[in-house]
């Protein structure tokens, strides 16, 4: 049997010795400054990229909505993950990039702390809600935008180290 396995639940930190789901205890752990930073793609037909980048959609503001979308999830995050613990964020930024050669947008979100854990899960939903949002802002352009590449690149602090993708 192998540590961090299904077959040995005691040493995954979401499981109690009887293998049910809990919240980590990070009472003990050190307060420290935290950053994780995700990206998402956003991929679309040229003529709905070019109508964003005019700012001619119908729904208004495509690219400001999704931006405050993602912050306001970034904030939201314990009430959607339900393991994650609420956290008092300092800091959320969320950067819409065009990308011609997608043609679409690269969003990028990055949540920043000083606390017991780290905020990975929250820079990620940032991205996926701001990239929800986007969809729905530019879904009357195009039903088939695509969401993809969802992944964390980056994150600092704690424990476990820094990690770069």
């Amino acid at each position: 049997m192998q540590a961090n396995s299904p077959e040995n639940p005691s040493n995954l930190s979401h499981l109690d010795s009887q293998g049910q789901a809990q919240m980590v205890d990070v009472s003990e752990k050190n307060v420290t400054v935290r950053q994780a930073t995700a990206i998402a793609k956003v991929k679309m037909q040229l003529a709905t990229f070019a109508t964003i980048q005019a700012g001619n959609a119908p729904k208004g503001d495509v690219l400001g909505t999704a931006r405050i979308a993602g912050i306001m999830a970034a904030k939201q995050t314990a009430n959607l993950i339900p393991l994650c613990h609420p956290l008092p964020i300092q800091k959320v930024t969320v950067e819409i990039i065009p990308q011609p050669e997608l043609p679409g947008y690269e969003i990028q979100a990055t949540v920043k702390i000083k606390a017991e854990t780290g905020v990975e899960m929250e820079a990620l939903t940032a991205v996926s809600v701001a990239a929800l949002t986007l969809y729905d802002m530019a879904k009357a352009l195009e039903k088939s935008i695509q969401i993809e590449s969802i992944q964390l690149v980056s994150k600092t602090g704690g424990k476990s180290g820094d990690y770069r993708q």
